[in-house]
């Protein structure tokens, strides 16, 4: 069942007066399961709605609305289903203490997948869960392969269930669903011949099959060589290598490349990044594929929106993957600006040196690297290494980190073009 969290005013909830905590047990006398379900059972004009009040009392409510009218109901956050899986890279082994409290959740949950793009292995999903898929049309699913061998993926994830990939994949897409799929890459455990096997198989599933992913595994140093090593720069140019002569056989039937390497892969390889028709349509970014160009692009779209803050520094701050790109551009945003621009690449100990994006910054690592601000000093610090809540990954707040910096300005952007045209 579905507890309400939130009722909006001048609503037909309100109208009706349900209570704040009300639980939504049955609607039209199916059982309303979670969020997913709620959303898909309410879709009809005409409910018959099955309640419990805070106080335990039971209501049947018959409503009659408008079509696409809201019942202005807000529900709670559902249970998350947590993964049954025990990775050899799971990047929870890899966190230390003091980590924000939800970085210790190891979620495994379609819903998220659905409602978010989060990657979920289905292998917490049985027959039922997945004909509920189907039957709800919960699509696109993105979905972690890793390997398409049963027994590579089961030696990768440590579930026997894992090995049923390939008939769950085959199953939601013969049923007109679509899904999103990706593959972490592990030197010797799925590389080499496994990566071939793996995007063979993946490509041979047809159209529904939207997209794949190819992203280098990521460690810390609390969980490198245990059992899994990062690749090295000749590993990761031979993936890069055996992606592009996929890429080729997949335009051949597709109208895209269907296949992409995530910007990290290329920077392993020490190679330059590919040029912006690689990503397609740059559905992929949040993944990591092409959201070092992306950033590139938007940069210099977003020079003549600069405003001129002469007498200023500006400190860029950003891991060591973005920072030789920010150096690159650090001339041009000087000339546009009439500000100092420094760029300081910082070491991020909370994780260890393995860890160079920015996004994985902790606060502590960000102070250290600022130093003492001055009046005349404007901080630039990545959005992503900040949360919702503006919590950074050790959980350090925003606000602690501006007092600790004051009297300097800081800033948060995605993009610094429109963090400083905003000034």
């Amino acid at each position: 069942m579905v507890r309400i969290a939130q009722i909006k005013s001048g609503s037909i909830a309100e109208e009706l007066q349900l209570e704040i905590g009300t639980r939504i047990v049955r609607i039209n006398g199916q059982r309303v399961r979670d969020g997913i379900d709620l959303t898909y059972l309410m879709a009809d004009a005409e409910l018959e709605m099955e309640t419990v009040s805070p106080s335990g009392e039971s209501s049947i409510l018959e409503i009659h609305r408008d079509e696409g009218e809201s019942l202005g109901i807000i529900p709670a956050p559902d249970a998350i289903r947590e993964c049954a899986n025990k990775c050899v890279f799971c990047f929870i082994d890899g966190n230390p203490k003091g980590v924000r409290p939800t970085l210790w959740l190891r979620d495994d949950d379609f819903r998220l997948s659905f409602t978010y793009g989060s990657y979920v292995t289905l292998t917490n999903l049985g027959t039922k869960g997945l004909q509920r898929l189907v039957d709800q049309r919960i699509s696109p699913v993105y979905v972690s392969v890793h390997a398409t061998e049963p027994e590579v993926r089961v030696r990768v994830l440590k579930n026997e269930r894992a090995g049923l990939i390939m008939d769950q994949l085959s199953f939601l897409l013969d049923h007109g669903l679509e899904v999103h799929t990706q593959i972490v890459l592990c030197p010797g455990w799925n590389d080499g011949a496994h990566l071939d096997r793996t995007m063979e198989d993946l490509l041979a599933l047809g159209d529904g099959c939207r997209t794949l992913s190819v992203v280098p595994v990521g460690l810390t140093k609390y969980n490198i060589n245990k059992p899994v090593r990062p690749l090295n720069a000749d590993e990761a140019g031979q993936a890069i290598y055996q992606v592009d002569r996929v890429r080729l056989l997949a335009k051949e039937t597709r109208d895209h490349s269907w296949v992409y390497c995530a910007d990290e892969m290329y920077l392993q390889a020490g190679r330059p990044l590919p040029l912006p028709e690689y990503y397609d349509s740059w559905d992929l970014t949040e993944n990591g594929v092409g959201s070092v160009s992306g950033f590139l692009t938007a940069f210099h779209e977003g020079l003549e929106s600069l405003t001129k803050l002469d007498g200023c520094r500006i400190k860029i701050l950003t891991g060591h993957s973005m920072a030789p790109f920010m150096e690159e551009l650090r001339p041009i945003l000087q000339s546009a600006t009439g500000a100092m621009v420094e760029v300081l690449s910082v070491e991020n100990e909370f994780f260890g040196s393995t860890v160079t994006t920015a996004g994985l910054l902790a606060g502590e690592d960000l102070l250290k690297a600022t130093g003492k601000g001055k009046p005349e000093d404007l901080i630039l610090l990545p959005r992503e290494a900040l949360n919702a809540d503006d919590l950074f990954i050790d959980s350090m707040s925003l606000t602690e980190f501006r007092e600790a910096v004051a009297p300097a300005t800081v800033r948060v952007g995605a993009e610094i073009t429109e963090t400083l045209g905003a000034l």
